[in-house]
């Protein structure tokens, strides 16, 4: 374990010390000696696409094209430690869930199916068979198939997804609550409604031709580390590269090349970012609205003086609409409000207005820190009118590209893992299959932790993720996931999901994205989709982590075939012993997938379309849109503020440089210099000298939620970090536990868990009996 210690980190991102955190992980995870190769043959035309995250490859045969954070991943699914029944024999539940999210993760890959056993509170073995058909009995009791839940994680391959929707909607519901609906469901939101597609319309070859590219509440390098050798080789050629952020992240700073060889002998990098904003938290909307007010009021000024103009006329007058409101609207907005909720001054938003206005081309990105406010689908909207306003759509160098983050979470969607389906989708389902599909929308995750609550859903089924802690409200989810009869897991690893559990649980073991998977017609490979629509062949070279595994596939068709009997009109079996047989379904349902198995055989695959891209608009309007909106300022921090005597925090909750999503690879945070600790905030210094604390001080963290239940997350360090006064940072899942079951994103209902108003408390310890177990303290087991 590391040691806990506070200090500053003044290299770049990368580098050397992105080579030693890989050597470590190998080590720790005990990898094989054949573990490099396995790291060589990550996206490779004939490897695996790498299980983290969904940045696309530049070169599908490059001899590297993996980063550190892929590396933790490939070293954690390729590592020899195994979770057998011997652990589970030797720790109840009760026990177990004693034991830190990365203690569970570091006990190794799980190898035998398992069934809780009430009577001794332990996981015992099951078979396979007997699981099937247990399950499947379970689910075809209920009294309605809209009283079962059906989570999907980002990871399952296109194959999976698909036959998992075919079944769930033969079963006869809708309820896909999925990862989606926590992260980027305010992109395809935002942007269907506004220009017909609900995907980035670049391609990474835009990256190579851009003048300005604009990233908004995203840190590439922990979360798509790969991204900074484009944005290296952009700010090398001379492109601005303009960050909104409101924490310094180290890798929107420097960069080290581990591949530039120069670089790495001279302890070299390359500077990412021209122009750095440290706006507040949630002020992206106001930020980008003075970048708009700037640019109107640079071409109402080139109109006078007769010359080029700011905007591009021509493109609003032939491909969008509302234009004039739009205009007359961001007139109206002061710069006072712009100011005040952005947090940066006038001067500042000049600067990056008249860098857009500048450009030729222009590429705009954006993550998580976007999409997870309750005004995130106008923060995105606002984002795409500006490129609107000079024609960055639908031409080189240009586009909007929101870059989402696990490895397959894009390609699930496109399969159709979506809880509200359109009815052309339905009607076709129904053409090719002979069934007819339910119509009813179905619940996302947040619905679906409240249909647990009050008893309308009483199964769960997990195809992969850790949904127990990734989702928001810790304490109202876990007692949802305590509601019901029936949970099932499948899953590579042991997580907290499956220490919080129904009446009647199961684990399922599947095999890993790296592992050979063999079916009666030879080794399988799977499709992925990137964050930016390439398909593409993922095929696993290690040997599986133990026999008994089944691939995800697999575990979907044979427990579609002990649900639905012989009233199924598909031949499950026999669809997943070739996984060719299952995309020429695809190809069937989805007219872009057409000649599925020949397309997706050319190294790096194929391309879907996107009409806007194509300066084609799908929505009903068939135009592109300018959405005006308000710069917020009632927004629940504005509200906790007027309310409370005391000084009212925003904070966001993000990710250590030691983990993906929910997964804990190691208690470091390189680039924030933290290590071997993961309970901390990270604040500005003025503020802990207000609240009359010091750095290095144990603080609790109260939510002010406006549904009167009191949610404190206790014992967190105070780090004095560079982040706008008012604002804090901190670490998820231990601050899921803040954000409210009702707190959620207009339109598309993701948590707002990058801003939770809270207070800050001196620490005391926890004498409450609300308190589900030490872990909600702070004291959790490691050893």
């Amino acid at each position: 374990m590391s040691k806990k210690t506070i200090r500053p980190y003044d290299g770049p991102a990368g580098g050397w010390g992105a080579l030693r955190s890989v050597a470590r992980h190998l080590l720790e995870q005990q990898v094989p000696v054949h573990g490099a190769r396995t790291l060589l043959a990550a996206n490779q035309p004939d490897g695996f696409d790498c299980p983290g995250c969904a940045w696309p490859d530049r070169d599908h045969t490059s001899t590297f094209e993996f980063c550190e954070n892929g590396a933790k991943a490939v070293a954690a699914e390729a590592t020899r430690h195994r979770a057998t029944p011997d652990l589970f024999a030797r720790h109840t539940v009760a026990e177990l869930a004693q034991y830190s999210d990365h203690w569970l993760e570091n006990q190794g890959r799980l190898t035998h199916p398992m069934r809780w056993d009430s009577a001794s509170d332990k996981y015992l073995p099951i078979g396979w068979d007997e699981a099937f058909a247990r399950i499947g009995a379970q689910l075809a009791a209920l009294d309605s198939p809209d009283r079962a839940l059906f989570y999907t994680s980002g990871r399952c391959s296109n194959e999976a997804a698909f036959l998992y929707q075919l079944f769930v909607r033969e079963f006869g519901t809708n309820n896909f609550p999925d990862c989606s609906n926590m992260c980027h469901e305010p992109s395809g939101t935002a942007m269907k409604a506004q220009l017909g597609v609900g995907k980035g319309t670049v391609q990474l070859r835009d990256f190579e031709l851009a003048d300005a590219i604009f990233i908004f509440g995203q840190n590439p390098g922990t979360n798509h580390p790969r991204m900074l050798g484009e944005l290296r080789r952009a700010a090398q050629r001379g492109a601005a590269i303009v960050s909104f952020n409101p924490l310094r992240e180290r890798g929107l700073e420097r960069f080290a090349d581990p591949q530039d060889k120069r670089e790495m002998l001279h302890n070299g990098s390359t500077r990412i970012s021209s122009d750095y904003f440290q706006l507040r938290i949630g002020g992206d909307l106001a930020a980008a609205k003075g970048i708009a007010k700037r640019v109107l009021e640079l071409d109402a000024q080139a109109q006078r003086d007769g010359g080029e103009r700011r905007i591009d006329p021509d493109f609003i007058a032939e491909h969008t609409q509302g234009f004039e409101a739009f205009a007359a609207d961001v007139a109206a907005e002061s710069w006072e409000t712009i100011c005040a909720e952005s947090g940066l001054s006038r001067a500042e938003l000049e600067r990056a207005g008249d860098i857009y206005a500048g450009a030729g081309s222009a590429i705009f990105c954006w993550g998580m820190g976007i999409t997870q406010h309750k005004h995130s689908v106008a923060t995105i909207q606002m984002l795409c009118n500006l490129l609107l306003m000079r024609g960055n759509l639908g031409r080189p160098g240009a586009g909007a590209c929101p870059v989402r983050g696990h490895s397959n979470v894009q390609g699930d969607r496109t399969m159709g893992i979506y809880e509200k389906p359109s009815s052309a989708f339905l009607d076709r389902l129904q053409q090719v299959f002979g069934f007819e599909p339910p119509r009813a929308p179905g619940h996302d995750t947040v619905g679906a932790i409240q249909a647990m609550l009050d008893g309308r859903c009483t199964a769960f089924f997990g195809l992969g993720g850790n949904f127990a802690t990734a989702t928001p409200d810790t304490e109202a989810t876990h007692r949802a996931l305590r509601r019901c009869e029936l949970t099932v897991h499948v899953t590579t690893k042991l997580n907290r999901s499956h220490l919080v559990h129904g009446r009647d649980a199961y684990i399922l073991p599947c095999l890993g994205r790296t592992e050979i998977d063999l079916q009666d017609n030879g080794p399988q490979a799977v499709t992925v989709e990137d964050s930016m629509s390439m398909v593409h062949l993922s095929a696993g070279i290690n040997a599986p982590a133990d026999p008994m595994l089944l691939s995800e596939p697999a575990i979907v068709a044979r427990l579609a075939e002990a649900t639905l009997g012989a009233r199924s009109k598909l031949p499950w079996r026999w669809l997943v012993g070739d996984y060719d047989r299952i995309r020429d379904l695809i190809a069937q349902v989805f007219d872009e997938f057409g000649d599925f198995n020949r397309r997706v055989r050319v190294p790096g695959g194929f391309h879907l379309p996107n009409a806007a891209a194509e300066r084609r608009w799908l929505n009903p309007e068939a135009k592109a849109l300018f959405k005006a909106h308000a710069v917020p300022t009632d927004l629940p921090v504005h509200r906790a503020r007027a309310a409370q005597a005391q000084p009212v925090f925003n904070l966001a909750t993000t990710r250590s440089h030691d983990q993906y999503n929910t997964t804990i690879y190691g208690l470091n945070d390189r680039y924030r210099g933290v290590f071997g600790e993961r309970r901390v905030v990270f604040i500005h210094r003025d503020d802990i000298a207000m609240l009359g604390l010091q750095a290095g001080d144990w603080v609790d963290l109260e939510s002010l939620g406006e549904d009167g239940v009191q949610r404190i997350a206790r014992r967190f360090l105070l780090v004095e970090y560079d982040i706008p006064r008012g604002c804090l940072a901190a670490y998820y899942p231990e601050t899921n536990a803040l954000v409210p079951l009702s707190s959620f994103a207009d339109e598309a209902r993701t948590p707002t868990s990058k801003s939770i108003p809270v207070v800050v408390h001196p620490h005391r310890r926890a004498t409450d009996a609300g308190l589900q177990s030490a872990r909600d303290i702070g004291h959790v087991r490691v050893d």
